[in-house]
């Protein structure tokens, strides 16, 4: 992350995008973050019933600055878009977080609440967040986990004929009582091309997040007690098919993927208040 920018000044240009799941979930406080952004800014409300028109009203938002009423899944399609189009860097986005599924825009400082969501899009800063792209062009704003472990609102992958006999068999064959439940995975894991674990040494899990404009990788295993670190610009994890987490989505079964981190790669606008110095994460 780098330092906020200044807040905005002069009459802010919103183009307003509201999710369809946001106006079926949570009408009340759709309208009053409406209210809100209308009082304190030139306000243009789109109403999109699909992603093909969210991407259109997203297109054609000229000079006005997009905001987005939606859960984590709506800002994940917002900030996919603007990166294929090649556009996060000539500008910022904010969030009104409306849905069940907030947890990744809590984590990256925006308020859950409408009036004080739609206040920080009017009063707040932009800071600029690292942001990883992997080898598909597919995008990472959160924490990255390999493999995929069940969370909250995350979009489970369709099981394959071998996922299931796989199951049938961990159903058969069961551990002896009081044995542990451990389970490994034989992953090859690259940092910046230095290996750090190879498929001979089984691994229970691997993390990767941005931290400071690097990558942090975290790798845990069933022998040591603390977890491998390394910091690095590029990650890469081979093997076995495998499935990763990363933000409100799972995604597999890969055998390959590169995770490329680029350093303040986009930008959120959160509330001013929420940094103490150019430091503040």
């Amino acid at each position: 992350m780098s330092a906020p920018e200044p807040a905005y000044d002069g009459a802010q240009q919103l183009l307003v995008v509201i999710d369809p799941v946001a106006r079926r979930s949570d009408g009340e406080s759709v309208r009053i973050a409406k209210d809100v952004l209308s009082a304190g800014a030139s306000v243009k409300i789109c109403l999109p019933d699909g992603p093909e028109e969210f991407a259109r009203a997203l297109a054609r938002r000229g000079g006005r600055r997009p905001v987005v009423i939606g859960d984590d899944r709506a800002l994940l399609r917002v900030v996919a878009l603007l990166h294929r189009e090649r556009e996060l860097a000539s500008g910022s986005l904010s969030l009104v977080p409306v849905g069940a599924s907030v947890e990744l825009a809590r984590s990256l400082g925006v308020p859950t609440g409408a009036v004080a969501a739609a206040r920080a899009v009017l009063d707040g800063a932009v800071r600029r967040l690292d942001l990883l792209v992997d080898d598909s062009d597919g995008v990472v704003l959160g924490d990255l986990r390999i493999p995929a472990l069940p969370g909250r609102g995350a979009l489970p992958a369709v099981p394959s004929v071998w996922d299931t006999c796989r199951s049938l068999v961990r159903t058969l064959v069961r551990p002896a009582p009081g044995a542990p439940a451990a389970r490994s995975h034989r992953l090859r894991v690259e940092a910046d091309g230095v290996l750090l674990r190879d498929l001979n040494e089984p691994v229970e899990g691997v993390t990767v997040r941005s931290r400071g404009g690097r990558a942090e990788v975290v790798i845990r295993t069933h022998a040591a007690a603390e977890p491998l670190r390394a910091s690095a610009l590029s990650v890469t994890v081979s093997g076995a098919d495998f499935r990763y987490r990363a933000d409100a989505r799972v995604t597999g079964p890969v055998r390959t993927r590169t995770w490329t981190l680029r350093p303040g790669a986009w930008g959120l606008t959160l509330p001013a208040e929420a940094y103490s110095g150019p430091d503040a994460a």
